[in-house]
């Protein structure tokens, strides 16, 4: 069987230019797609040009072999070669004809337009100055303060008046405030130059911070003949500037002549052995100086021996801040030495020095000859273990004076807290203790919390990072239900999980004395946030400080917060910490509410951290 099919289709109408005639296209369905083309129409020529709609012919063929194709009546077929004659280039030709000229005209406009920009736009001046022709240009931006030269050379005279409108203004706040905190403003060296000025003679200013600003040993010397000659000025911070030991050999040089400084800050600046030397020079002469913070820093044995054998001497230093250095065992051992003849010193930060148990008890025999009052020591992070604990709890225990003990981050474990705790039954004087990060159990908490019972001094217990579980919250909070005086509490990343903030929320319900406590990361869930919640029901009128974050609490555990905040009208609480969790916008949009629902009926305004 065989069928032909034709079917007229109507083109695009196109322009015939000159001789040119419409051409259609014939498709034949045999396979391949094939172009013929259709016969010109005639037509007259005239002065115009005429329009012409030609058409299509697509011709579909199918045969069976053996069967003969249906005639197609008057439609004519073309023969295959009359199909494979080539397409006229006329098309293109016309495009070209068309799009020249514009293309001519655009490259014309071009050109002139650049001309007239080069003649009427005059080339800006370059700005002279004897620094800048002296000078090749540096790069980036470049501060400069000399008669005649500009202060950002390379951004021109704009910039430069705004950098030298903006430094008078940090010099108006150094003659009008009593604190100023110019910390971060990174004017280096010469801005520094620029603003000591106005510190001589200043009878405003008492504290100022020039923190983080790219001063280097050589502009410390824009103080040389400043602050000698000041004498109001209380605190001078110069910490996260790289001054290295020449710029502490500097500022001591300045210092033994000073009269006013209390408080000199020189924390994260690069110091080692030799400017800890030039600074225990100094304190043997300076008796104004109270505070020293040497902060993270890379002071050795040989510079904590030079500060020492200057305690010996200087009767005026109170607190020695020593955090982040690395003095080990024999800097302990010289600051323990020293501490044998001073009477001055009530506080001393050695936290993070790689001490050691062997260090500790050099330290801890010191002290206990120490004929002062020490009040905050700040042993933490130095590899303790329980044989260090051993000689710290044999100090507090005849220590009246220290209010302050921080072992965090050591590894003093189950052994160490018990016999820390021995030693607080005898202790009436700490208040803070950080037992943090010590891997401390169930079984040293319970040891920990067997003396709060008869302890009325301590009022903050730090026991965050140690793995207590839920039996280690249980035992605190039976005992902290009905004694103690603990006033902040922090039990965060201690894996209490649900069923220890249960034992958490029924101490809640009867205690009298907690006002601020920590309970992130501890897997409370919703299970934990709805205990919590029930308790916060309960009138309260102590806890205003609850902290949730990092605990996987979910909107379920959020509506129970949300409800026991509306219905509470007594609630303490001013701050609840509820990040970190997993809350949608619903759960959000609860505690909100019960936000606003909490300040329209008792005027009281709870800060929601979401």
């Amino acid at each position: 069987m065989a069928f032909t099919s034709t079917l007229s289709l109507y083109s695009h109408p196109q322009v015939r230019l000159r001789h040119q005639r419409l051409q259609s296209l014939a498709l034949t369905a045999a396979g391949v797609a094939q172009f013929a083309p259709l016969p010109a129409l005639s037509g007259r020529r005239t002065c115009s040009q005429r329009v012409r709609f030609g058409s299509v012919v697509v011709r579909a063929s199918s045969s069976v072999e053996g069967t003969r194709a249906r005639a197609t009546g008057s439609r004519r077929v073309y023969r295959q070669s009359q199909a494979n004659a080539p397409l006229s280039s006329a098309p293109v030709k016309q495009i070209a004809n068309f799009v020249a000229p514009f293309a001519a005209f655009f490259a014309l406009t071009f050109v002139i337009w650049k001309l007239v920009e080069k003649l009427l736009v005059p080339t800006p001046k370059q700005l002279k100055s004897s620094t800048v022709e002296s000078h090749p240009p540096s790069q980036g931006l470049k501060w400069s303060f000399a008669a005649g030269t500009n202060l950002l050379s390379q951004l021109g005279a704009k910039i430069e008046r705004q950098s030298k409108q903006k430094l008078n203004e940090f010099a108006r706040e150094l003659r009008s405030f009593p604190s100023i905190d110019m910390s971060g403003r990174n004017f280096g060296d010469e801005g520094l130059f620029f603003l000591a000025e106005s510190l001589a003679f200043n009878q405003t200013a008492e504290e100022v911070s020039f923190a983080a600003n790219g001063i280097t040993a050589a502009g410390l010397r824009a103080f040389d003949g400043v602050l000698q000659s000041n004498i109001t000025l209380k605190t001078l911070d110069l910490s996260g500037n790289l001054v290295g030991d020449e710029g502490a050999k500097c500022v001591c040089d300045i210092l033994v002549n000073n009269s006013s400084i209390e408080k000199l800050q020189l924390n994260s600046a690069d110091l080692g052995d030799e400017g800890a030397k030039a600074i225990a020079e100094m304190l043997k002469k300076n008796s104004s100086l109270r505070v020293l913070e040497l902060n993270n820093n890379m002071i050795e044995y040989s510079g904590f021996s030079s500060l020492a054998g200057a305690l010996l001497e200087n009767n005026s230093i109170r607190n020695i801040h020593l955090n982040g250095n690395y003095g080990g065992a024999l800097g302990a051992n010289a600051l323990a030495k020293a501490l044998e003849s001073n009477k001055l010193l009530r506080e001393l930060h050695l936290h993070g020095n790689s001490i050691g148990d062997e260090g500790i008890r050099s330290l801890m025999t010191g002290l206990s000859s120490y004929k002062g009052k020490l009040t905050l020591l700040d042993i933490g992070n130095n590899s303790l273990t329980a044989k260090g604990a051993f000689h710290v709890a044999e100090y507090i225990r005849k220590s009246r004076s220290v209010l302050w003990l921080n072992l965090y981050m050591n590894d003093i474990g189950d052994e160490g807290a018990e016999k820390i705790a021995v030693a607080l039954k005898e202790n009436r004087s700490i208040t803070t203790l950080d037992l943090g990060g010590n891997n401390i159990h169930a079984d040293g908490v319970n040891a920990i919390a067997q003396v709060l019972k008869d302890n009325l001094v301590i009022t903050t217990l730090e026991l965050s990072y140690n793995p207590i579980g839920p039996d280690g919250a249980k035992a605190l909070a039976e005992v902290l239900k009905f004694h103690g005086n603990i006033k902040t509490l922090k039990l965060g990343w201690c894996q209490i999980g649900a069923k220890g903030a249960e034992f958490i929320a029924d101490a809640l319900k009867y205690n009298t004395t907690i006002s601020i406590l920590d309970l992130r990361a501890n897997g409370l869930r919703d299970e934990g946030a709805q205990c919590l919640a029930r308790s916060l029901k309960v009138v309260n009128e102590a806890l205003t400080s609850l902290d949730l974050g990092f605990n996987e609490i979910r909107d379920d555990g959020a509506f129970a917060i949300a409800q026991a905040l509306k219905s509470n009208d007594d609630v303490a609480v001013t701050s609840l910490n509820i990040a970190s969790n997993f809350l949608t916008k619903f759960g959000q949009s609860a505690l909100a509410d019960a936000r606003d629902h909490v300040l329209e009926m008792t005027e009281k305004e709870i800060n929601i951290f979401l």
